[in-house]
């Protein structure tokens, strides 16, 4: 039988501010600046990906190259789908602009 773990990707909170300083200080690297994404597995924090610059921090007591490939992968969604979201909003609002034909 193989082990299980859960592992869980999420965006960070106000109460992860400890969590990511911790992860940061056993990475020996500053803290993270931005919002950031966390990977958690069977509940404990083992890596960060910082969303404002793309910089790492992960627990290099644990192993993390796959969760590191992870938190980069939904940075990539979230960044696809914010410029989607960005795409939409200016072609309604290049629309909205548009002079409309004179009724007679």
């Amino acid at each position: 039988m193989f082990p299980s773990h859960s592992i869980v990707i999420r965006q960070s909170v106000e109460e992860d501010v400890r969590t990511l300083a911790g992860l940061a200080a056993l990475d020996s690297r500053s803290e993270l600046k931005g919002p950031a994404l966390l990977a958690e597995v069977d509940g404990v924090a083992r890596a960060a990906l910082d969303l404002s610059d793309g910089s790492i921090a992960a627990d290099p007591f644990a192993p993390t190259t796959e969760l590191v490939e992870l938190l980069r992968l939904r940075a990539r969604g979230i960044a696809a789908a914010e410029g989607k979201r960005e795409t939409w909003r200016s072609r309604v609002r290049s629309l909205a602009r548009r002079p409309q034909p004179a009724r007679c």
